[in-house]
């Protein structure tokens, strides 16, 4: 039986708590199953390099596991430094979260979305874009009281789902020991179009038959609807 009782097809209990931060409206705890990960957006009025003189704003992403995140083994904190994995981690979460609005709408500011896992217990990156999406919308909305965006941006909601495939059963969202012992691990951004924003396959021992792998994504479009339909209620 998997965690929570649930079937192949289930997903964890999920809960997004808004405004977890006294000093910031734009923070959102999200729970999901046991991963507990803090999504902060702060905007700041300056822009990259390659932006400059152009028309259009931009939405990047921070990414970190705390120390104490995965028990007693300590992650060590970055300190300014990066390694692989966070790396593409947070690229992940940024190239997500750019699909959501136009960034003309934010012309000259720049959106940072800061995940902090304080828990990991598997799909840390999918919690960190569901978490991201809720405290964009957030930050957003600030903007537009502050009166530094005129209107609120249109916004094509997105989320992820992680999915593992063992012995050609399809798992939806895994918890770290299914994702350690799966024979391939895809990561599903979705928009609430049912639109593909990226995937990411993962594949360990075993190869995945073209079948069970485009019913998966199948599986997992219809898995983010659900959890989009839960960040629009947040």
């Amino acid at each position: 039986m998997r965690s929570y009782n649930r079937t192949n097809l289930d997903l964890r209990p999920i809960k997004f708590h808004k405004n977890y931060l006294e000093y910031l409206k734009s923070s959102v705890l999200v729970k999901q199953g046991k991963t507990r990960v803090l999504c902060t957006a702060i905007y700041e009025e300056k822009l990259p390099p390659f932006l400059k003189g152009g028309d259009k704003g931009w939405i990047t992403a921070e990414y970190s596991m705390l120390p104490g995140s995965t028990g007693n083994q300590r992650v060590s904190r970055e300190r300014g430094k990066t390694n692989s994995r966070n790396i593409e981690i947070q690229r992940f979460i940024s190239r997500a979260l750019r699909t959501s609005i136009k960034l003309e709408t934010i012309k000259d500011f720049t959106i940072t979305i800061d995940c902090d896992v304080i828990q990991a217990d598997g799909g840390t990156r999918c919690a960190s874009i569901n978490g991201g999406m809720l405290a964009l919308k957030e930050a957003l909305k600030d903007m537009v009281y502050e009166t530094v965006i005129p209107y609120p941006p249109e916004i094509n909601h997105i989320s992820a789902i992680s999915i593992g495939i063992k012995n050609n059963e399809i798992l939806i969202d895994l918890d770290y020991e299914e994702d350690s012992s799966i024979d391939a691990d895809i990561n599903i951004v979705s928009n609430e179009k049912g639109e593909i924003v990226e995937i990411q396959f993962f594949g360990e021992e075993n190869s995945v038959p073209f079948d069970i792998f485009t019913k998966a994504i199948e599986l997992g479009i219809k898995k983010n609807n659900e959890i989009i339909k839960m960040i629009k209620e947040a």
